[in-house]
């Protein structure tokens, strides 16, 4: 689709020469196209990378990658534009980025989502400013808490007991912690959640903006809202001012590509800019950044198609697989307990087959080559996306045939549910934890100690433990299930956890 009109409004405030408007021609590919051409260039290299568009690649590397990859993988030549200071090519593509998904600015960045949420909070936040946001927040906003010495305020996610997981934050837990911290700067949130559940961003947007805060969105997993009537509302139509998107986990840019989206006049964007100098690499990967023009032109140019066959893909599973014994499937926005959000997430609840989610992950990769994105305690988490294949539903269909005629174990019930924060504010705040004084001790002495260490099941990267937090003994029985299970611990010291790392006294 061509536009014919400019969007002044869309041209980054960093922008060292004279402002200029880009015709907005969603069939172009600037970014991606120069790449192509610099890699077809036949010159000699003096600059990085130091394998010289391929030449000095090894042996090994060449055999998996080919030499076509390494042509492309080049630093900022003057035809490349900046990263941090985009006036050609880069500024070009992140305005059609902006357009594409509904955004004013929207920013590349190739350290992933974790970048762009820590930046968010660093433009929004200093020291001693409170943070409201989610208890389940992913582990990058912890990293944000530390960088900029912020105060979180946590509210607790509505919890399913039938599905034994967070859900979204409700409207009136938002309004609850600003009436008590009025003081607060930003408010912070993860929308949708790992298994596709959304909070009701256009309440929240409207209390968080009553208060003349903005609202920042963790929307990772979201950035194919914006191209099919049948997915969720995306958060920037629902008012937010920041949203983050991870461009890789559905879409189909390189791993660790993402993208940053601004829209109004409650974030200093050019904080913002510095922020994200910060927290992304001086030698950013034109791999990653041509990959996110690339995917931008599929979603602008097909992407309505794309989710219309990515949808029924996943209606399709969900179909078969919720008329198999012993499974219950959860798609969000057409269950029946009013769960609303993805419904390309499919989540399967295996405890009636006697076996954790983690053992069936396990027979399901091992034996049947069919990888499920996260396993837990009594359900396994599947993304369908563009990339999947009529093949692959089969495949998946055919596995859990054979993994639900397996003869039912006896399964003791094992609980996922986070461990509910406490009413009173942390002790220390994760930037003071961070710089404190730390020990390791016999994890059964740590109960009532100041933990040190972000501790998270991964996936989804949820800490069950903060940095700043008292341990509790339900925390730690809530780790050992996880562990006994077969998953596994991050950012802990110890992964067995039989010692944790808690502040001195």
């Amino acid at each position: 689709m061509k536009f014919a009109a400019t969007r002044p409004d869309l041209i980054p405030l960093n922008s060292q020469k004279p402002l200029k408007t880009y015709a907005l021609d969603q069939t172009a590919t600037p970014l991606l196209s120069t790449l192509q051409r610099c890699a077809d260039r036949p010159n000699a290299a003096f600059h990085t990378p130091g394998h010289k568009r391929g030449q000095g690649i090894s042996a090994r590397q060449q055999q998996l990658f080919g030499t076509a990859v390494f042509r492309a993988d080049l630093p900022e030549l003057p035809e490349l534009d900046n990263l941090f200071a985009p006036e050609g090519v880069i500024l070009e593509a992140q305005c059609l980025a902006a357009d594409a998904f509904g955004a004013e600015q929207t920013w590349f960045l190739a350290n992933g989502s974790t970048c762009g949420i820590e930046a968010a909070i660093l433009a929004t936040c200093g020291p001693g400013d409170k943070l409201i946001l989610p208890r389940n927040l992913h582990s990058s906003a912890v990293s944000g808490l530390i960088l900029s010495g912020a105060v979180p305020v946590y509210v607790s996610p509505t919890y399913s007991a039938a599905w034994d997981m967070p859900l979204g934050v409700a409207p009136e837990a938002i309004a609850t912690a600003l009436t008590a911290h009025p003081d607060a700067k930003a408010v912070l949130l993860v929308s949708p959640t790992y298994y596709g559940v959304c909070s009701d961003l256009k309440a929240i947007a409207q209390i968080t903006h009553q208060h003349g805060i903005p609202l920042i969105i963790d929307e990772a997993h979201g950035p194919h809202f914006a191209f099919h009537p049948e997915l969720p509302t995306t958060a920037l139509s629902a008012g937010a001012d920041i949203a983050v998107q991870s461009a890789h986990k559905v879409l189909s840019a390189f791993t660790q590509s993402a993208l940053l989206h601004v829209q109004g006049n409650r974030i200093d964007r050019n904080r913002l800019t510095q922020s994200l100098q910060l927290t992304q690499s001086t030698s950013p990967s034109y791999l990653l950044l041509g990959s996110l023009d690339a995917a931008r032109h599929q979603m602008a140019t097909a992407g309505t198609s794309l989710m219309a066959r990515t949808l029924a893909l996943a209606d399709q599973a969900c179909t078969a697989l919720n008329g198999l014994p012993g499974l219950k499937v959860l798609q969000p926005a057409t269950d029946g307990s009013g769960i609303i959000g993805d419904r390309t997430r499919l989540t399967i609840d295996v405890s009636d087959l006697g076996i954790t989610g983690f053992t069936a992950d396990d027979l399901l990769h091992n034996h049947h080559n069919v990888t499920a994105e996260l396993p837990a305690l009594r359900h396994l988490m599947f993304i369908v996306s563009l990339g999947n294949t009529t093949a692959d539903i089969t495949q998946l269909i055919a596995a859990f045939k054979q993994l639900s005629q397996h003869p039912s174990l006896p399964l003791r019930r094992l609980s996922i549910a986070e461990v509910p924060p406490s009413p009173l504010p942390p002790p220390l705040t994760p930037r003071q934890a961070f710089f404190a004084r730390k020990t390791p001790l016999p994890t059964h002495q740590t109960i009532g100690h100041i933990c040190a260490e972000t501790i998270c099941p991964y996936p989804p990267g949820i800490p069950a433990l903060l940095p700043g937090e008292p341990i509790s003994a339900a925390a730690i029985a809530h780790l050992q299930a996880i562990l006994s299970a077969g998953g596994c611990l991050t950012g802990c010291s110890d992964p067995s956890l039989k010692t944790m790392r808690v502040i001195q006294p």
